[in-house]
């Protein structure tokens, strides 16, 4: 398993957890982007990033986000697929949870994080990608 990979896997083992706050994995220029939610854009820098991120996760109530499969692109690109869930804010508190398949596109130099794609539909980032879309692998 490369340094990417092993990299990447930990910042999933602690988002996982609900541990956002560690971003020593992130250069300090690194972009964010949100792809196909209604908040989508792009943030730049550290303090862009935790910016962009807050955007998403302050519309939600009890979030979570969990690895299904990790895919090493190339030397410079791991993609992540994942589900995430969590209840809207404004549906109130006891609105239906809503569950989603997506993927995180990490571009990496120098075992750090450049630049992260946060795909909200999976199939998004397969055609951006030029991938077939077929089910994940046990991320284990």
């Amino acid at each position: 398993m490369s340094e990417n990979l092993d990299l990447v896997r930990s910042i999933y083992a602690d988002w996982g957890r609900g541990d956002f706050s560690s971003v020593d994995w992130a250069h300090p220029e690194i972009e964010y982007v949100l792809v196909g939610v209604l908040a989508g854009g792009a943030w730049v820098g550290v303090q862009g990033m935790k910016e962009g991120f807050l955007d998403w996760v302050r519309v939600w109530r009890d979030w979570t986000v969990t690895a299904e499969d990790y895919r090493e692109l190339d030397a410079e690109r791991v993609l992540v697929l994942y589900r995430d869930s969590g209840r809207m804010k404004e549906s109130g508190p006891e609105g239906a949870r809503v569950e989603n398949k997506g993927a995180s596109l990490f571009h990496l130099r120098d075992q750090l994080v450049t630049r992260i794609i946060q795909y909200y539909y999976r199939d998004r980032a397969f055609a951006d990608l030029g991938l077939a879309l077929e089910e994940p692998h046990d991320p284990r």
